[in-house]
């Protein structure tokens, strides 16, 4: 056996190589395609798992059988069966750790503002003024965008910096509906047109109901933020240029251009396939410059 290693050419040898992450891909790609989008896992993650599985496959069909070849139909079906269970297993095992268990609003007034959670009074009107306010919008949107660039978190309107619940009554006066469903579509086009659709979808928002200090109740707006796969802009205008906003401790943070280009180079590295890519045309570039 090991005199048959020894006797494959190098060529053969740099030609397996690819040929082996060919083969991932492909296995990759079929696994996720028979799961039907049950798993989702970036491209580079889907192939590492399907080269181990095929791996494995190969350990396996070789023990069943030590005349079995790589090119045999029980060696391809188990590399397919392990790379289809071990997608699953993966992506089952990323949503269990992912799936993280809602706090309660009790427990978030409780708890105090912190890295992931952010008490407002209102939502689009200046108290002190009594008229809506876009600055006041600007910045429960910053707090939005900050939390979908970092770890996520929960924005609480309607209460004071001391967690004294003060209720949405202010904002709904300023809507032509005073209900919350008005209020609920007047947020999620504003997270639309400023955020982008995409990202708006990772906000869920709900209007429970807290206790006040004098026995009545009062109802505020949770806005839950998941972490974004992906960087998350603040366009407010055309003309003006997109903002990036990260929460840092319990505060939200604009990054300039350099802070952000690099935080998002370490918060979403490129994939493999994406990543060669750069590098490449990196290369080209400077040899053309050269």
């Amino acid at each position: 056996m090991l005199e048959r290693i020894v006797d494959v050419p190098l060529w053969g040898v740099a030609l397996a190589l690819p040929l082996m992450l060919l083969v991932a891909a492909v296995l990759s790609g079929a696994a996720t395609l028979i799961l039907r989008g049950r798993a989702k896992l970036s491209p580079s993650a889907g192939i590492v798992i399907a080269a181990l599985a095929t791996a494995l496959a190969a350990a396996v069909a070789g023990a069943i059988d030590h005349e079995l070849q790589l090119t045999s139909i029980l060696t391809i079906l188990l590399a397919l069966g392990f790379s289809v269970a071990g997608i699953a297993a993966y992506a089952a095992l990323a949503a269990h750790f992912q799936g993280r268990p809602q706090v309660p609003v009790a427990e978030l007034l409780a708890a105090g503002e912190s890295g992931k959670v952010e008490y407002k009074s209102t939502a689009r009107v200046n108290l002190r003024t009594g008229a809506r306010d876009a600055n006041i919008e600007h910045v429960i949107l910053k707090t939005v965008c900050g939390f979908l660039n970092a770890e996520g978190g929960s924005l609480v309107i309607g209460v004071d910096d001391n967690a004294t619940p003060l209720g949405l009554n202010a904002d709904l006066a300023t809507l032509k509906t005073p209900d919350l469903d008005r209020f609920e579509l007047w947020l999620r086009e504003l997270l639309t047109t400023t955020l982008g659709a995409n990202a708006a979808a990772m906000v869920v928002t709900e209007f429970p109901e807290v206790p006040k200090a004098d026995g009545e109740s009062a109802v505020v707006c949770v806005v839950r933020c998941r972490p974004s796969p992906r960087p998350v802009y603040l366009q407010l205008a055309k003309p003006a240029p997109p903002e990036f906003w990260r929460r840092a401790g319990n505060s939200t943070r604009q990054l300039a251009v350099n802070e952000a280009a690099e935080y998002v180079m370490h918060r979403w590295p490129l994939g493999l396939g994406a990543s060669l890519a750069a590098q490449l045309l990196a290369a080209v570039r400077f040899s053309e410059r050269s």
